[in-house]
């Protein structure tokens, strides 16, 4: 019988953020495709769209006005999910029917006054802009009495659910602590009492010896496919030195953010030649109060390509009624990652 291989074998690999397995079956992607496939024609996008509820000036759907911003902009989401000053309460008929109220709220971020702009044709100076605002309003928001946690992310793309194609972000901060941030918690905070250090710095300090899923690093953050990655090309940001929040970074390592940001997002790009979609967001402490050096600031990337920019990932089946599973594998992801040029396609 033939050595077992992670390259050529079904098997499963373990997440120690979450303490949940994935399912890894590499043969699989030798599998004819005749399923769904996607449109790849970009609509070449204006630089200032009248119609736009998020470039400067325009008027939103609520009837609110946009300053004529030049650079960020961040303003309270017209449609928020969260809500604010919500009257508390709980409902609980027994062990099987209960619900609480749930205070929160919700922001927008504008990552650009141009309407044609995404974050891999941005410039380390203007992404470094985001990072601020990022930290300020991590900083701002997590001091209200009712927020423990706040939730920065990045829908990117139409199949990713992105309502509208400005540049942007949003921010979801509230009361209780989410499921994916709550699970990597439990897990970060197991590590750090058994080995007084931060689970993502040896992990890192690991991967860096190893060299296989390394995508690329600077003075102070590595980008890398994770060893239990999900998604065909799913990425994470990581700070080398070990902070709990964006609010730890220095000047220096914001900068440094930043261009990972950017040197991630070109990688995307560059693979299919196309806009590349993804989910991305910062998992960091809780605002709870509350001091947690066990926590250790990153950005995961969750993005739906999987063979080409026509045929995405489908989490369906198996993989909602069993486990998350997953074709190629996270090394061969990275060999074709790296395979890319580091200037954006549309400047070559």
């Amino acid at each position: 019988m033939d050595q077992f291989s992670l390259k050529e074998h079904s098997h499963r690999r373990y997440n120690p953020l979450t303490g949940e397995w994935i399912q890894v079956s590499p043969h699989r992607s030798k599998r004819p495709w005749q399923g769904q496939v996607e449109k790849t024609v970009e609509t070449t996008r204006p630089k200032f769209d009248s119609t736009c509820y998020l470039c400067p000036g325009n008027t939103r759907a609520n009837g609110e006005i946009n300053p004529k911003y030049d650079s960020i902009y961040s303003f309270t989401n017209d449609y928020s999910a969260l809500q604010p000053n919500i009257p508390a309460g709980i409902v609980e008929e027994d062990d099987l029917f209960i619900a609480k109220s749930e205070q929160g709220l919700c922001k927008v971020i504008c990552f650009s006054p141009d309407h044609n702009m995404t974050i891999p044709e941005m410039n380390i100076e203007a992404i470094r802009k985001v990072i601020d605002l990022w930290a300020l309003e991590y900083k701002e928001i997590g001091k209200l009495d009712f927020i423990n946690y706040v939730q920065i992310f990045e829908n990117k793309g139409a199949i990713m659910g992105c309502s509208n194609p400005h540049p942007h972000g949003q921010i979801w901060a509230q009361e209780s602590i989410p499921e994916e941030p709550k699970k990597k918690g439990v897990e970060f905070q197991k590590y750090y009492e058994k080995n007084k250090r931060s689970l993502l710095l040896d992990y890192v300090e690991r991967e860096l010896e190893k060299k296989e899923r390394i995508l690329f690093e600077n003075e102070d953050f590595v980008g890398l496919v994770p060893f239990w990655a999900v998604w065909p090309f799913e990425a994470m940001i990581v700070s080398k030195r070990h902070t709990s929040s964006i609010l730890g970074l220095t000047e220096d390592e914001r900068t440094a953010f930043a261009d990972a940001y950017k040197k991630l997002t070109v990688m995307y790009d560059n693979l299919f030649e196309v806009s590349f979609p993804y989910s991305a967001g910062i998992h960091q402490a809780p605002t709870d109060g509350k001091i947690h050096p066990e926590w250790h600031l990153h950005m995961s990337f969750y993005p739906p390509l999987l063979r080409s920019a026509t045929v995405k990932k489908f989490m369906v089946g198996y993989e909602m009624f069993a486990n998350p599973q997953r074709d190629i594998t996270p090394e061969q992801a990275v060999r074709m990652l790296k395979g890319v040029s580091d200037i954006h396609y549309k400047l070559q």
